[in-house]
């Protein structure tokens, strides 16, 4: 069992950015926290969730060092007895918000693992992507996490926007692997519906050719590729745990949580939520959509997809993939051995 929890407060909008997040609604944090125990007190009992049952815990948003550790204090205290004893509880933050007293207030708290949203170490591409941080912001809170005494820490890259070279890039990665972390997560620029670069198509620039050279760049720097887009000589739990489909509660505004063959959506309005955290719409999902989404998920990753979860035909065209070495087979489990090709490989066998 897994635990998401939401945090919608930004201190600036990235202009690639879908995700439910605002600049101007700092005033509610306080009301915005406490419905969060409200909805965490409901889920715990939907979910029947047992003492030392959650192995992982990922505080996401938005950006969750915009929200004082004080806050997260009742969370914690309710959370406790079902948290596993060696479990991971991860938070992303932004170099600018991760002060030193944050860093330090939220390790108290029982968080363990730190995902800083770099993107880039340089500063006019961080100017193009709207951050709200420098490079030498991001160095410091890096190294003070370490001095504080997390050892598990990540940070996020995002490459093929306009601009991007090789020699920009290969520095960004030789910046982030100078540092204490042992993990690394890229992306590749995708334009949404909904955000300033909406407007600006052409900010993108993946190519195929690109996007492998940077995967090689960093397997060569020992940084084993784990999924499409994570590299580590550490592996996420919580990043695993969804891979591996396993239940998860989301909790929050605009979160997402899984039981079985429900998943659950909360309100995604930031004032709704306050006044009703119980709101949350429920889909149930067809035994079909469940095996494709394990499909899409264990072929972009080290968990592969089990034989046992396909039909015949199914088995045949995954053989087929295996003969021509784009899957291979081990112990009643497919693994693929190009994350890129993963969602191909999906449609090919579920044809």
């Amino acid at each position: 069992m897994l635990l998401y929890i939401h945090i919608p407060f930004c201190d600036s909008k990235c202009s690639y950015c879908s995700f439910n997040s605002y600049v101007d609604k700092f005033h509610l944090k306080k009301s915005y926290m406490k419905a969060l125990e409200l909805q965490l007190h409901h889920e715990i009992q939907r979910f029947k969730i047992k003492n030392k049952s959650i192995e992982s815990v990922f505080i996401g948003g938005g950006t969750p060092s915009t929200v004082e550790p004080k806050y997260y204090e009742n969370i914690f205290t309710i959370i406790k007895p079902y948290l596993k004893d060696s479990i991971e509880i991860s938070s992303e933050a932004n170099p600018n918000s991760a002060t030193k007293e944050w860093l330090e207030g939220m390790k108290h708290l029982g968080v363990n693992r730190i995902s800083f949203g770099v993107q880039s170490f340089n500063d006019q591409k961080l100017k193009i992507l709207n951050r709200a941080h420098s490079p030498q912001n991001a160095l410091d809170a890096i190294k003070n996490a370490k001095s504080i005494g997390y050892e598990n820490l990540s940070l996020d890259l995002i490459y093929a926007t306009l601009g991007d070279t090789k020699e920009l890039l290969e520095h960004d990665i030789k910046t982030a692997l100078s540092l204490p972390i042992n993990h690394l997560s890229a992306y590749a620029l995708t334009i949404e519906e909904g955000t300033p670069f909406e407007r600006k198509p052409h900010m993108a620039k993946e190519t195929l050719e690109f996007t492998s050279w940077i995967f090689e760049k960093l397997k060569e720097s020992g940084f084993q590729q784990y999924e499409i887009s994570n590299f580590g000589t550490y592996q996420s739990l919580h990043n695993l745990g969804y891979w591996q489909y396993k239940d998860y509660i989301g909790l929050g505004s605009g979160a997402v949580g899984k039981l079985e063959q429900e998943r659950y959506y909360p309100t995604p309005n930031v004032e709704n939520y306050i006044d009703n955290p119980l709101d949350i719409r429920v889909e149930t999902l067809g035994k079909e959509d469940v095996k494709i989404e394990q499909m899409f998920l264990g072929f972009r990753s080290i968990v592969g997809v089990s034989k046992n979860i396909f039909n015949a035909d199914e088995i045949k065209r995954a053989q087929i993939l295996v003969e021509e070495e784009k899957l291979h087979f081990k112990n009643d489990t497919f693994y693929n051995l190009d994350y890129l090709l993963s969602d191909e490989i999906t449609l090919f066998i579920s044809s």
